[in-house]
């Protein structure tokens, strides 16, 4: 066991699980004029300029332990190496908390531990207040956030990831959550050292409805899918990584055999965004990029059409597993198994799919990470993803003494590695939750059962990767960052939290299904540009110019 990182969704395997990325950290965020009136909470557009200014936390950097690997190209810091308890530093004086009791809804994947557990009862004593855990089913988390936003009976903390925020949830968090910037913006924000040590682009995508609302989960902004192969059955079969588009095809078709029950791919559809320079779909601010002065959505591109078509022939030579066609089994499973040489998900997927055939009988598994490559073998043209994608959000009209202690909370989780603090939040208490082997910290069951998902989604530090008992793979994943960060670039939206118009909400509810369908062969690139075309009269166009409205207060995001 190894101490997890923090660079979300890395460190957090959920997310991979959930098939969403959040991501991003590093570097200036575009600061645009607010559109609309007020801050009722009914507030549409986004915070900029002098304005934003106002609202930021002063940024005050906490380095208790210089990393391994310094931060690169907008990566995640490397950590190869545990730190030990004797030389574990505090980054905390004292106890902030004063004893306010916190009720605290979060997601929730797999069974949830006691509620009052020897994990939960030691995080408490630490901070100095008594939290009240009411998990979710992560699974259905939607549904169960909307009807306690909608209620009178709303938990003094909430946890909202950012694939939540549809609908009229967006709005609710402007409405029914408190103004943090009288705790924390400017100067304020020294009271919580590691705080102040969030990135400012991180705090800029906290800002809602006017008002800096959320305490972010900060991450690196570096596209965090990446194209995952065999490594060990590449270098015993002498195949070579192929660097274009048409080349990967015809690789594909090469190495896939029906009848021994190989499939070159799973599906690819994240991947084939990236190579073909798509933006990402993961944030519908980040949807609009700057082409030639004119501002045009990612589904209007001809680079959008061809990455669906080149999906689309993967499927049709059939070097796609068919269950990823039938959208069953599971492609990590595949992939390990040997059935798909190359799977793409999340980046924290190296490190623990490598974890888990540790030991195993004839256990010769390797994974690597291929760079993504431009369709046409030259350099890849990626994007930046929002630099944040969760936050721990304060019940509106709480009093200041249960805000300060949240805020206790969040100081604390956002502890930097190889402090006492990130110690107690990543694996509680040595003795019962786990002990140092051959230099290592190890969780037993107990730590297990107790410490899975909690008081680490109630706030961050800046994205750090930490494997001490994989090392390479640390080393490897910070690496491709790097170099995958060198060719990244700003939309001009990135880093800013758009409350769109309702009436235009859900205008692009139905592509995702219908991109599963263009690449499956169900429907035909024409249907997506049909879809596009009705887009485009249904709205799209006149969103276009509601964006545009934003864009011309300050211009677009430095690259």
């Amino acid at each position: 066991m190894t101490p997890k990182s923090s660079s979300a969704p890395s460190r957090r395997s959920f997310l991979a699980s959930t098939a969403v990325a959040a991501a991003a950290v590093a570097g200036g965020a575009p600061l645009l004029t607010a559109c609309g009136g007020g801050q009722s909470g009914k507030k549409e557009g986004a915070t900029s300029g002098k304005e934003a200014r106002k609202i930021l936390p002063a940024f005050a950097a906490q380095s208790v332990v210089p990393p391994d690997i310094p931060s690169r190209n907008g990566s995640s810091a490397g950590f190869t190496r545990f730190i030990p308890t004797a030389e574990q530093k505090s980054s905390v004086t004292g106890k902030l908390g004063k004893g306010s009791t916190i009720k605290i809804m979060s997601p929730f994947w797999g069974t949830p531990p006691a509620g009052s557990n020897a994990y939960y009862r030691a995080m408490n004593e630490a901070i100095g207040v008594r939290t009240v855990w009411q998990n979710q089913d992560g699974n259905t988390y939607d549904e169960k956030l909307g009807a306690v936003l909608a209620s009178s009976d709303i938990p003094d903390v909430v946890i909202v990831p950012s694939w939540n925020l549809t609908g009229k949830i967006p709005g609710a968090v402007n409405a029914k959550f408190e103004d943090l910037g009288p705790y924390l913006s400017g100067d304020k924000v020294k009271d919580f050292p590691n705080l102040a040590a969030v990135p400012t682009d991180a705090w800029q995508r906290s800002i809602f409805g006017g008002a800096l609302r959320g305490i972010p989960m900060p991450a690196s902004y570096v596209v965090n899918i990446a194209p995952f192969y065999r490594k060990d059955i590449f270098d015993k079969e002498g195949y070579e990584l192929p660097t274009t588009a048409d080349g990967f095809l015809s690789f594909a078709k090469e190495i896939t055999s029906a009848r021994s029950k190989v499939w070159a791919c799973d599906d690819l559809k994240w991947t084939a965004f990236n190579v073909f320079g798509v933006p990402p779909g993961s944030d519908k601010a980040l949807w609009w990029d700057l082409v030639d002065g004119k501002l045009v959505n990612r589904i209007e591109t001809t680079e959008y059409l061809e990455a669906l078509e080149w999906m689309r022939k993967l499927y049709a030579a059939d070097v796609v597993h068919p269950d990823a066609r039938a959208v069953q089994g599971d492609g990590g499973n595949r992939f390990v198994s040997g059935q798909v040489l190359i799977y793409n998900q999340d980046l924290s997927s190296w490190y623990g799919k490598s974890v888990e055939q540790t030991g195993k009988p004839k256990a010769e598994f390797e994974m690597g990470a291929m760079d993504i490559f431009g369709h046409d073998g030259g350099d890849p043209r990626l994007y930046a993803q929002q630099p944040a994608g969760m936050w721990a959000f304060v019940r509106k009209g709480s009093p200041e003494k249960l805000v300060r202690d949240v805020l206790a909370v969040s100081n604390f989780t956002a502890a930097p590695y190889g402090t006492t603090e990130r110690m107690l939040t990543d694996y509680g208490v040595e003795g019962t939750h786990f002990s140092v082997k051959d230099g290592l910290p190890v969780k037993n069951d107990q730590g297990n059962i107790d410490i899975v998902g909690a008081f680490d989604y109630t706030g961050d530090p800046a994205a750090y990767i930490a494997h001490p008992d994989r090392p390479e793979i640390a080393k490897a994943q910070v690496e491709w960052q790097q170099r995958m960060g060198a060719f990244t670039k700003k939309t001009p939206f990135y880093g800013l939290t758009v409350t769109e118009p309702g009436r235009w909400t859900n205008l692009a509810d139905n592509f995702e299904q219908l991109e599963d369908d263009v690449v499956r062969g169900r429907k035909k690139v024409g249907d997506m540009q049909q879809a596009v075309s009705d887009w485009k009269s249904q709205g799209g166009d006149k969103l276009r110019d509601w964006y545009k409205k934003l864009l011309d207060a300050s211009g677009p995001a430095a690259n």
